[in-house]
């Protein structure tokens, strides 16, 4: 793998995979263009199967790169830079990327399988604040995501792969609705927690619950929706200065799972063992 071939046509079947994927008007994503050396391994770690993964002529891929590509047998080839000019017309020129399986979308049974709390987010559309949700959420031991009107149809969006740094693969994101999120937890019988400006809870509390919960963040202008609120059991709010209007919920997110370390945690190592 040190003599790496080189793409010099845009004739080579890797350009036309490549403009496919990136199709604005794709209806079924089966295959998705990952950028960048930190999302790269971080999905080959979470074990995104890679039909190949490509550098440029003029800077080859970093040598961890290399090295987990060699261990999980993926191919890596360099672009000339002709054509990467060619393939990424107008946007941004990655150095290195790769073309990925979708893998097969994640279920409430995923979840299920998981112990630590459950992240529901009602509305939050800004993929930014999904991305940074959703490093918190594996940094500090949550066992997931429910995204609820998130105008998302895959977690494989290549904004959202971008935002996540790659760990959107690392732990269940499911796509549902408001009926099948609260069907769910009522289910599995986690109580749901709502964020709330004037919430009953104090934020120190939640740390003294040893038990799962369903921690609940509504969207950036409108907050959670009438039909979450009605079906949590608790409200819970952030202390700040009054003249803090509100904080950005990837933050409030943040915040929220750090109090939850103690159980999120001990059921991360639960779940090793």
């Amino acid at each position: 793998m040190d003599n790496l071939e080189i793409i010099e046509s845009a004739s080579d079947p890797a350009v036309r995979r490549i403009l496919d994927v990136t199709k604005s008007s794709r209806a079924n994503i089966k295959t998705t263009l990952i950028e960048d050396p930190e999302p790269l391994v971080q999905c080959i770690r979470a074990g995104v199967e890679f039909a190949e993964i490509y550098g440029i002529e003029t800077q080859p891929p970093p040598v961890e790169l290399m090295d987990l590509c060699r261990e999980r047998n993926i191919p890596v080839r360099l672009f000339a830079t002709s054509v990467v000019n060619q393939v990424f017309k107008g946007e941004r020129k990655p150095k290195t990327f790769g073309i990925a399986r979708v893998p097969r979308p994640s279920r409430f049974s995923d979840l299920v399988r998981r112990g630590g709390d459950v992240i529901v987010l009602d509305g939050v559309k800004i993929v930014g604040n999904i991305g940074a949700i959703t490093r918190s959420a594996l940094a500090l031991g949550a066992s997931g995501i429910v995204l609820v009107d998130s105008d998302l149809t895959s977690v494989a969006d290549r904004r959202l792969i971008r935002s996540s740094r790659g760990y959107i693969f690392s732990l269940p994101v499911v796509l549902a609705t408001r009926e099948e999120a609260i069907t769910f937890v009522r289910k599995e019988g986690i109580p749901m927690v709502v964020l709330d400006a004037d919430g009953e809870v104090p934020l120190k509390s939640l740390g003294e619950n040893p038990d799962r919960l369903a921690l609940l963040f509504g969207g950036e202008k409108g907050g959670a929706s009438e039909m979450f609120e009605e079906a949590a059991s608790a409200s819970v709010s952030i202390p700040m200065l009054t003249s803090t209007e509100s904080l950005n919920v990837s933050v409030s997110v943040g915040i929220v799972l750090h109090e939850r370390t103690g159980p999120n945690f001990a059921a991360r190592r639960a779940d090793r063992r």
